[in-house]
């Protein structure tokens, strides 16, 4: 008899990002900065010193050493991993019982539900608010209800750009019998953290990663933060070797570099407002029937009727932005010249409607 596949990856469809060459890349909360070019030296000697025969430190004890005295933090109490969708992954597979019951809020990141899914566990969804923030009175009341061993989101949200604050965030712990994992992806960029409170609660992880504000999406570095027993259990069930050691190397040198990454993001913070403005300018101006979101990220959401026409139009002109269903849009800030561009071509767009 033949092997079949079995029935939850059986109709499964590779993701499948943007692809082709454009002159602007704003389609992945990426950071627009490249590493300046003094740091690239220190980064190509370190390179160098790898033992390329020999396999990573299992504990990344530099590598924590480094980000943990940047986020003020101790370092037992972070777990290094190839990005966060492994830890992401890792926590759902591993942190609750089989079967067990997985919420998540939506709109969200859609890589929680897929790996409870395809971890075997049950998924429920707590809907946010008719204006896409986080209500979480609905969501202390659906995980009670449902049972939920492991509730997680991002905060601030991708894709929608907007946050909950501390006050929600330690009523939500407090109220469930869940484990809470905070995915903090985009807090650099804001200032409602609970990284400083992490160790006051028994079922908070919180997540980072070293893709947005850090600008080094390229390492595939992510970290998952909570008190010494979670991390020691977190460690405990991870791959023994799971962060490279080229990785390391180069992300002990950036997050040892503070000013760089404080400038860096400081600067994000300014070209994504600035990129707010723009957009809510030409809305204005041309009376574009459109909702645009409050953000607290690197991105501006956007809902409109002219979703598809806008992203083929950027497209045209070597633009690459996020499409999602349902006519929203995504549009990560670039550099002032990039964000500059990116809304005189809106503005060209905008005004051929008439």
């Amino acid at each position: 008899m033949a092997y079949i596949l079995c029935e939850k990856v059986r109709s499964l469809e590779p993701y499948e990002p943007i692809s082709g060459t454009y002159n602007i890349r704003l389609d992945a909360n990426e950071s627009c900065y490249q590493l300046p070019e003094s740091l690239k030296a220190d980064i190509q000697k370190a390179i160098e010193n790898v033992q390329f025969n020999r396999y990573p430190d299992p504990t990344a004890t530099e590598l924590i050493k480094a980000f943990s005295n940047y986020y003020k933090l101790s370092p037992k109490t972070v777990t290094a991993g190839n990005g966060s969708d492994e830890l992401i992954s890792l926590i759902i597979y591993t942190m609750i019982e089989d079967g067990g019951t997985v919420l998540t809020v939506s709109p969200d990141f859609s890589m929680y539900g897929f790996y409870a899914t395809t971890g075997g566990h049950r998924v429920v969804i707590a809907d946010k608010n008719d204006d896409l923030t986080f209500n979480v009175d609905e969501v202390i009341k659906k995980a009670n209800e449902e049972n939920a061993a492991l509730i997680i989101f991002s905060n601030p949200c991708n894709p929608t750009g907007s946050g909950a604050s501390k006050e929600e965030m330690r009523k939500l712990i407090t109220s469930v019998n869940a484990m809470v994992v905070l995915d903090e992806a985009y807090m650099d960029f804001w200032n409602e953290s609970l990284l400083d409170e992490v160790e006051k609660y028994d079922n908070l992880i919180i997540l980072k990663t070293a893709s947005k504000a850090v600008g080094s999406a390229a390492l595939r570095l992510g970290f998952a933060i909570a008190n010494e027993t979670i991390t020691k259990a977190l460690r405990s069930v991870k791959a023994p070797y799971n962060v490279n050691s080229i990785s390391q190397a180069i992300g002990t040198i950036i997050y040892k570099n503070t000013e760089i990454l404080e400038n860096s993001r400081k600067s994000l913070i300014f070209l994504t407002k600035s990129l707010y403005n723009g957009i809510m300018a030409l809305k204005e101006k041309y009376s574009v029937p459109m909702t645009v979101y409050p953000t607290c990220t690197n991105f501006v959401y956007i809902k409109t009727d002219l979703s598809k026409e806008i992203t083929d139009f950027l497209a045209e002109n070597s633009i690459a932005i996020r499409l999602f269903k349902d006519g929203y849009i995504r549009i990560s800030t670039g550099t002032e010249q990039e964000n500059k561009i990116v809304l005189e071509v809106l503005e060209k767009f905008f005004a051929k409607l008439g």
